[in-house]
């Protein structure tokens, strides 16, 4: 009889039975192993030193709307000064750049001796370090959250806290709210006005008082001076809005129109001023320039005033929420998770391995077919090829 060999197909696909089947085969290594190393990972974890996280809260000012805009319309002339503030999407988050910035940053670093603490022998690395155990985030309630990681509880409220008082102090060398903007501005044009303001009233003075001339003209020439005040004003007012506005904004447009309005009637109020001359001209030009700039410095007084009250209504005032207290549980390290973690993470490599391993058995086997069945084919070759 001819033997009658058959060629073995080798199957791709792998049944779940086979799975199941290699699991069972290494059962106790995909069970024991990952537990050691589990328990193995938490006893570790009790010799790693605790961190403490001491929490803050506050809230930053609020940018609340100007009670001198009222008054800002009324004037017209001023309407606008000092720029407009710009809206943010969430204002909560320039003071979190104020508190992630180099200079409360630093101030911490030297206050506290962080780069004897951190061990930095730079304080560009003690910045870093800070940065790692600090985090600082606003929250849609508008509140701003300070976390800071230490492994003394005491030390880490006290850096947290510290936080929330650079702040403060930052915020009273800088103009940040709409009121302070504000402030700031008519505190610069209130003190030059106030210096041009006296040197008219020395020259005034030491030109003499000529009182008939002023009971005839003095009426025509205050009025005169204190529109061309307006017009500088407004002149000040568009150049401001430069900064924020195109010129085909309607408020733009609106200031010009009554910037022209301003110097129509200047020029009215020239054209009927009385004319004088002599030794008089000299007096009304200085009486002139003299309420030209006391018009300008009750304008900016009380536009600093508004600005002053406005700064202190709403004020860049820091309202804490949480003060940082010494946590009384730690938060690192957390010990189940670890054990946890480190024996999912150990049984599926070791369960990848096995797989792994299986497979590379199973092509070595298939190898191994291979070759005994090319032996039996030469073997019958040379059988059915041999004469009888």
């Amino acid at each position: 009889m001819t033997p009658n060999i058959e060629t073995v197909e080798e199957d791709d696909e792998i049944s779940l039975l086979d799975l199941l089947q290699v699991v069972a085969d290494n059962l106790r290594l995909l069970v024991l192993a990952p537990l050691t190393a589990g328990l193995l990972a938490l006893g570790i974890s009790f010799a790693i030193a605790p961190t403490f996280t001491a929490t803050t809260k506050f809230m930053p000012p609020q940018q609340q709307q100007s009670a001198a805009a009222s008054m800002l319309s009324s004037l017209g002339a001023l309407g606008g000064l000092a720029g407009a503030a710009s809206g943010l999407k969430n204002p909560a988050d320039q003071y979190v750049a104020f508190l992630k910035s180099r200079s409360v940053q630093d101030v911490l670093i030297e206050r506290f001796k962080l780069m004897e603490r951190y061990e930095s022998k730079l304080k560009t690395d003690a910045r870093t370090t800070l940065e790692d155990v600090s985090k600082i985030a606003s929250g849609k309630d508008g509140l701003i959250t300070i976390d800071i990681d230490d492994k003394d509880p005491a030390f880490a409220a006290q850096l947290a806290n510290a936080y929330v008082e650079e702040l403060g102090l930052l915020l009273g060398r800088l103009a940040v709210t709409e009121a302070q903007q504000r402030r700031v501005f008519f505190e610069k044009q209130l003190t030059n006005a106030k210096d041009n303001l006296v040197k008219a009233e020395q020259a005034l003075g030491a030109s003499g008082v000529n009182s008939s001339v002023l009971k005839s003209t003095g009426a025509a020439v205050e009025a005169v001076a204190r529109l061309r005040a307006q017009i500088t004003a407004q002149e000040i007012k568009l150049a401001s809005m430069r900064g924020y506005l195109t010129e085909s904004a309607p408020d733009f447009k609106q200031a010009q129109t009554e910037l022209s309005a301003l110097r129509g009637q200047l020029g009215r109020a020239e054209q009927s001023e009385p004319a004088t001359g002599g030794a008089n001209s000299d007096y009304i030009a200085k009486f002139r320039d003299f309420k030209y700039y006391e018009t300008l410095f009750e304008m900016f007084a009380k536009q600093y005033e508004m600005a002053r009250i406005d700064e202190s209504r709403e004020g860049a005032v820091i309202q804490v929420l949480d003060v940082a207290q010494p946590p009384e549980r730690k938060s690192k390290p957390k010990k189940a998770l670890i054990a946890l973690m480190t024996t999912l993470a150990v049984g599926f490599a070791l369960l990848l391995f096995v797989f792994i391993r299986q497979a590379l058995r199973g092509a070595g086997q298939d190898q191994e077919s291979a070759e005994k069945l090319a032996r039996l084919r030469r073997a019958w070759t040379k059988a059915i090829g041999r004469p009888s």
